[in-house]
Formats: C-alpha cells, sequence, structure tokens
C-alpha cells in the first residue's frame, strides 16, 4: 500500500468511527445540542435545502478586493475565479485572482491585536476557556516556518454540473469549476503550535474556529465557522499560514492566519482563526454533520462520514462557449488535480468523447496541487462540439463519465463538457 492510501484508509477508518460515537451520543457536538443536529441532519436527509450564504451584516460588503468582471463570477457572498482569467498567469494563482468562499463576511482585523487561544481537555492540566494558551502574531512568526505550495478548493466546486450534465436536484452555490487555486502558503506548522502549547497523549481531536461573523441557517445562528479535525491530520501536514504567494494574508483569504489543510475540502482550512479547542473525545459541528457529509440515495440514511479529502478534476484555461476559427491550429491548456495523489496522465477530446489523445503534462506530479497540460489542435468542422479533459492520478483514481450524486453537491468529479463553437 503507498504512503498516500495508507494514510487515506486512516483518515476514512477514523472518521468512520467518529461518525459511529457520534450517532451513540458518545461525542460533543460544539455549541449546537444534539437534539438541534438531528434535526437539521434529518431535514438535510430529506433534500431540505439550507441557504449556505449569508452576509455577516446588511451594510458590510462581503469581499473586500475588487471582483472586475472579467476574473470573477459573483455568487452571493462568494466569487468564482473565471477560468480564462488563469490563462498566462504561472503556476500559483495570484492572489487578486484566488476565489473567495465566504460563509459571511470578510472580517478586517489587525495583527497587532490577534490571538491565538488554544484550550480544552486535550492539552496538559486541562486548561478551559477561561485558562487558555495563547500565542500573538509575532509569537507565531518566530517559531520555524514551512513553505507549502497547495490548492485550496470548495467542497462543492463544480456543483452546477450536476443539473445542467446530469438533470440532479442539488442545494448550494452553483459553482462552475472556479472554486479552486493554488498558493504558495508559508507559516508553522499546527503540531509545533500544538506541541508548544502542551499537547496530551489524550488528544483525538482538534477544532479550529474563525473569527468571522456568527453564521445564521434557518434562522437560527450556527455560531462562527468551526470544523473539528482529527489529531492525525493535525499533526501531520496542517499549518498555520500566514502569507500567501510571498505576501501576507489578503483580508479575504484569511488575515492575518488561517488554517492549512493541505488536499482536504476547503472548510477544513479555516480563515481567519481565532481559536483551537485540543479536545480528548471527538467533536463535531454543523460544518461535518449537517454540512459538508454526503446525503442521497447512493448514501446511508444518517450520510456518509465527514467529507475529508477532495476528490479529482480538470478544468480548461478557456472561456465557456469560446469561439475558434476553423483550419487554424490551436494550443488547449488546462489544470487538473487530486485530493488523492499525484496527476499521471491527462486525456483530451475535440469531438465530444468520441476519441481522445493524451495531453503534455507541464509540471513536476505532485500530491495536493494541480499539474498544467496543453494539446494541439487544429479544427476542421465547423459547428458546435465539446471539449473534454479526463485525469488520472498516482493513485490510480481517474475522472468518471457521469458523477454519483448527492443533495448538496459535493464533490462532483465527472468529467465536464466545455461547450465551443468552431466558425
Amino acid at each position: 500500500m503507498s504512503a498516500v492510501s495508507s494514510v487515506t484508509h486512516h483518515e476514512t477508518t477514523y472518521d468512520r468511527r467518529r461518525l459511529r460515537q457520534w450517532l451513540a451520543g458518545e461525542a460533543r457536538a460544539d455549541g449546537v445540542t444534539r437534539r438541534r443536529l438531528l434535526t437539521l441532519l434529518a431535514a438535510t436527509a430529506a433534500g431540505t435545502a439550507f441557504p449556505l450564504t449569508a452576509p455577516a451584516h446588511a451594510a458590510d460588503p462581503p469581499i473586500v478586493k475588487p471582483l472586475p468582471p472579467e476574473w470573477f463570477i459573483q455568487r452571493g457572498t462568494n466569487a468564482e475565479t473565471r477560468w480564462e482569467a488563469l490563462r498566462g498567469t504561472g503556476y500559483h494563482t495570484p492572489n487578486e485572482l484566488f476565489f473567495v468562499r465566504n460563509h459571511t463576511a470578510t472580517p478586517v482585523l489587525d495583527a497587532a491585536d490577534w490571538r491565538l487561544t488554544l484550550w480544552g481537555d486535550g492539552l496538559r492540566g486541562t486548561p478551559g476557556e477561561e485558562n487558555p494558551v495563547e500565542f500573538g502574531y509575532d509569537d507565531l512568526r518566530a517559531l520555524p516556518a514551512v513553505t507549502r505550495t497547495a490548492f485550496v478548493e470548495c467542497a462543492g466546486n463544480g456543483r452546477s454540473y450536476y443539473t445542467t450534465q446530469q438533470g440532479d436536484t442539488v442545494a448550494g452555490t452553483p459553482w462552475t469549476l472556479g472554486a479552486v487555486g493554488v498558493a504558495r502558503w508559508r507559516g508553522v506548522l499546527l503540531a509545533d503550535v500544538l506541541r508548544r502549547a502542551g499537547l496530551s497523549s489524550y488528544a483525538v481531536d482538534i477544532q479550529p474556529r474563525g473569527l468571522d461573523a456568527e453564521y445564521v441557517s434557518g434562522g437560527e445562528s450556527l455560531g462562527r465557522v468551526r470544523r473539528p479535525l482529527p489529531l492525525a491530520k493535525a499533526l501531520n501536514d496542517v499549518l498555520l499560514a500566514y502569507e500567501m504567494n510571498g505576501e501576507p494574508l489578503p483580508y479575504d483569504h484569511g488575515y492575518p492566519v488561517r488554517v492549512l489543510v493541505p488536499s482536504w475540502v476547503g472548510i477544513a482550512s479555516i480563515k481567519w482563526v481565532g481559536d483551537i479547542e485540543v479536545s480528548a473525545q471527538p467533536l463535531f459541528s454543523p460544518w461535518n454533520t449537517t454540512f459538508y457529509r454526503l446525503f442521497g440515495h447512493a448514501y446511508p440514511e444518517e450520510g456518509s462520514a465527514p467529507l475529508t479529502r477532495q476528490t479529482i478534476k480538470s478544468a480548461f484555461e478557456l472561456a465557456s462557449g469560446a469561439t475558434f476559427p476553423a483550419g487554424e491550429g490551436q494550443v488547449l491548456h488546462g489544470r487538473s488535480w487530486s485530493g488523492a495523489g499525484a496527476i499521471a496522465r491527462v486525456d483530451v477530446s475535440t469531438d465530444g468523447g468520441t476519441s481522445w489523445r493524451p495531453a503534455r503534462l507541464h509540471d513536476r506530479p505532485r500530491s495536493g496541487a494541480w499539474t498544467r497540460w496543453s494539446l494541439p489542435w487544429t479544427p476542421d468542422t465547423s459547428g458546435s462540439t465539446h471539449l473534454l479533459a479526463r485525469a488520472t492520478d498516482t493513485t490510480g483514481r481517474t475522472q468518471p463519465d457521469t458523477a454519483i450524486s448527492n443533495t448538496q453537491g459535493y464533490l462532483f468529479n465527472a468529467v465536464v463538457r466545455h461547450p465551443v463553437t468552431v466558425v
């Protein structure tokens, strides 16, 4: 078994055990009663659509940075990157082009006033919220720094294709493929901070919580965004990042400090982190019970285990509906990525899936990030067609023709049919 497969197996086993513990009442759901969570869970399993975005305050702009329409599609409190805007930008997504996923509104914080509080019965001495361990911004920057290139991707990236390609009804922000970006992150290992805070041998889960406003769903506040991580993942490769592509984190991307959980769904990478609970028992929040699980006909009534690793996808650096002149040589460009392993191969079809050719890969394969690719093409027949890209990663996963549907539209991994016209 490969190292990646071994880690994935461990994570899956751990999360399924946590699921059983929660259902048996042996785990704590932070800030929400078990009765309320069961009500939410039942509604979600029945296909009830909860609103997934709500502004923190009506007067607050949800996103701070400029959102020119040639770069972004605005989606409520979120902004999706247009893939054609990434053409020629290099390997790392420029900060100004990076997509934004907000539950409420971007808070504008001051690093001088910021503190990271660690607390819980998973620390030695069982400090509570009234007796926390604190780190300031300068304290973190004084620790040994680590730089890591990794993608961050919303779990719902590609959600709209469940409907437009498969005819499935799903709830949530109708992303196409632009809710993903790769950056060079710099920060400190969460493992180092946990050990300095006095990590106990009894700890099993950690739960970062953001400093953005409380999130309201169905008329009820669910508190600030927070999502547990198993200790095995927290001690493996998770960063507390304070730089993005060589600059301090922009406000919309977590300034002054965010969590970065490589290869996992974006909700795990909590922005504007303000405190971390370290627990000796499994933890659950709405973000791994009601949200970010798979519900639907293909899943158990109580849903899947909480989502962890991202799936595999491909995208063309090209506008939907682009036009090409017949008889003129073109070079198609795109990017593929997977949460399970590095990209090993990409095949491209320029005739709607009738025939396929291998694309040329331009980057050294690496886990947790994407690979750029290209393919020459001379269109010779006028009319409408679809371009298709199908990736395979080093674990053997290949994009299927159809994704298994779920009520909230997570983890779309099927080959996307990209419409173009030849004139």
